[in-house]
């Protein structure tokens, strides 16, 4: 049996063209028989653990300057050693006001680029280190390949890739390249995330067993929102698949925690979708007085509430959640349990027992004080101050910026990012076979067992300055 599973796997994913198909479960079931998703052979160079030489300045260009895209100018315009040499949207009005933005931290003004291929112009530019993607997801992937061919490290907002078949891409392009491509998780940075790391990595879980996460948030009114979303992309996301569609806020620090990648690896999943309740009902609401919305009415919504339970090669098992339709509280789960003891952060405030109890406010405040991690501790007060997400989002920032310009590994690579995107269209395949077992590729092929976890010091780091807030 897991042998046919793997032989499925291995035809399984979508050609490039996929990006401009109505639906990611068709061009699976398409490609279930296709050879063209070939299993990938040898590792051509090993990224895990990889410096790349030291860069006395980064310089970043960034593109995509909608949601996500202008709060990281800002943040990185706090860095002293960030040259924002780049700027570019599709719409020129967004690059304007970064400039903006710029001007007011007295930074020069960056090179604009605009249209709807403006972006290959800043990949192919010669005074950039990093180039910065912040755009809709299915631009995800073929702008970090592009920005890696043309000798840029990239990083990319969440999810990185949309099928397995990119996956492969991103990784394959990063190991010829030799260029990292990190995806920017800033979970993985927030303040009892990387508390529980360091626990977990101290052993005071003892073994970990099973750990949960999720992304549960209430996005019905931004999805149908005209000016939530260049061009609805999210909406349109949402109504062609089905499946755990945005999986790696609640993925990312588990997967620390399990060393996913570095000593254990996914092995496979099934996934199982409640009906829609709600978003089919809304289009019809709203298209029954703005005929706008009449194109989405009758569409294959996906289900509010995806679960997918994963197993590791090691025997740990894994829920992940996904919910962005339900009147329920934000919520990522982050549940770690352990032979020993049990950690969860929602509902808030986090959680800790090391034994059969939880612990008091004053065991937690002393747990706190011995397990927060050198990162934090170094510049947690400072991402306070900065911004973004309660600071994990600058945390993460200035991590990567450090690890460029002294030449050290980063924390998540493009295993990682390939390893929880692909978890979205497994998914999809699972909950299309009503729940069938499908393989996770081993993306590192084979390496995940001798690659070393994620370090938890600053490695003589942590010299990268900050301006004053």
């Amino acid at each position: 049996m897991k042998s046919n599973r793997r032989k499925f796997l291995q035809n399984i994913g979508t050609s490039a063209a996929a990006i401009s198909l109505p639906s990611i479960s068709k061009a699976a079931v398409k490609a279930e028989n296709s050879e063209t998703a070939k299993p990938k052979a040898n590792q051509i160079f090993n990224m895990s653990g990889f410096a790349a030489p030291k860069l006395d300045k980064v310089r970043i260009g960034f593109i995509g300057l909608g949601n996500r895209g202008p709060g990281a100018v800002k943040r990185m315009s706090q860095i002293t050693a960030v040259e924002i040499v780049a700027l570019c949207d599709k719409d020129p009005l967004r690059v304007e006001k970064q400039q903006a933005v710029l001007s007011k931290a007295n930074l020069p003004k960056a090179r604009e680029y605009s249209g709807v291929d403006g972006w290959k112009g800043l990949c192919e530019s010669n005074d950039i280190d990093l180039v910065y993607i912040c755009t809709p997801w299915s631009l995800h992937t073929p702008m970090a390949v592009y920005a890696m061919k043309n000798g840029k490290h990239a990083a990319i907002e969440v999810p990185a890739a949309k099928t397995i078949d990119e996956c492969w891409e991103l990784v394959e392009t990063s190991e010829k390249t030799k260029k990292h491509c990190m995806m920017l998780e800033n979970t993985c940075y927030d303040f009892f995330e990387q508390m529980t790391l360091n626990m977990a990595r101290n052993g005071l879980f003892g073994e970990l067993i099973h750990a949960e996460g999720a992304y549960i948030h209430n996005l019905l009114i931004a999805n149908f929102g005209k000016t939530s979303y260049s061009d609805m992309w999210r909406l349109n996301e949402n109504a062609n698949r089905n499946g755990n569609l945005y999986p790696t806020h609640g993925l990312g620090p588990i997967s620390q925690c399990l060393n996913i990648n570095r000593g254990d690896r996914f092995d496979h999943l099934v996934a199982i979708s409640s009906n829609d309740f709600q978003m089919g009902e809304m289009a019809k609401s709203l298209a029954a007085n703005d005929p706008f919305y009449e194109d989405y009415v009758g569409k294959p919504f996906r289900g509010n509430m995806n679960t997918t339970i994963i197993k590791t090669e090691k025997g740990k098992t894994i829920m992940l959640q996904h919910d962005v339709t339900s009147t329920r509280p934000y919520s990522r789960i982050h549940l770690l349990s352990g032979t020993k003891g049990v950690a969860q952060k929602w509902p808030e405030p986090g959680k800790i027992a090391l034994g059969e109890d939880w612990m008091s406010e004053k065991e937690l405040k002393d747990i706190e004080e011995k397990y927060t991690t050198p990162l934090v501790k170094h510049i947690g007060e400072i991402a306070k101050k900065v911004g973004g997400h309660g600071g994990m989002d600058f945390i993460m920032d200035w991590r990567l910026i450090d690890c460029l310009r002294n030449g050290l590994p980063l924390d998540q690579d493009v295993y990682d990012a390939a390893a929880w995107s692909s978890i979205a269209h497994a998914s999809e395949l699972s909950v299309m076979k009503k729940g069938k077992t499908v393989d996770i590729p081993d993306f590192t092929r084979g390496a995940w067992k001798n690659n070393q976890p994620v370090s938890l010091t600053l490695n003589g780091g942590g010299n990268t300055e900050v301006r004053k807030v």
